[in-house]
């Protein structure tokens, strides 16, 4: 997509790794700050994207490639982030699940942001380190742009 707008895709590693708890906590404390956020959540879900508008101060969107087709992304990502600061694409399920290719890691790619990877490390320490180098080597155009390890 290139352009001047920051964003993040914050992805995990599967289902309940605390995606939505870290873009909640990033779309808050931007707005703390007075930064403008345009918040998205991959995918047809109304349930994330609504704490994500509470937690932006405005309506969250849904970007979904397979649904919508990576122009209309584009366009939506686009429209919906004019005269925001930074916008926040909150992923779902693993990185790498979806249908067809449209998986949180696609749809990076398909508008140019790195991803925050989120993974539970519940009883993990080192293995956490070889999941990261996994999901590097597995798609290595890929921007993993940071890490967090919750729990």
């Amino acid at each position: 997509m290139g352009g001047a707008l920051p964003r993040v895709v914050v992805a995990g590693t599967g289902g309940d790794s605390g995606k939505t708890l870290v873009s909640l906590g990033l779309a808050a404390a931007y707005c703390a700050q007075g930064l403008r956020v345009a918040p998205y959540k991959k995918g047809p879900d109304y349930i994330d994207a609504a704490w994500l508008t509470q937690a932006a101060r405005r309506p969250a969107r849904n970007l979904d490639s397979f649904l919508m087709g990576e122009e209309t992304v584009l366009r939506s990502l686009r429209a919906n982030a004019a005269g925001c600061d930074v916008a926040i694409v909150e992923g779902n399920r693993g990185l790498f699940d979806g249908y067809r290719g449209a998986s949180t890691a696609a749809l990076a790619r398909t508008i140019d942001a790195p991803v925050l990877l989120v993974l539970d490390v519940t009883k993990v320490t080192r293995t956490a380190a070889a999941f990261v180098a996994g999901c590097r080597v597995l798609d290595p155009d890929l921007r993993i742009g940071g890490v967090i390890a919750n729990r």
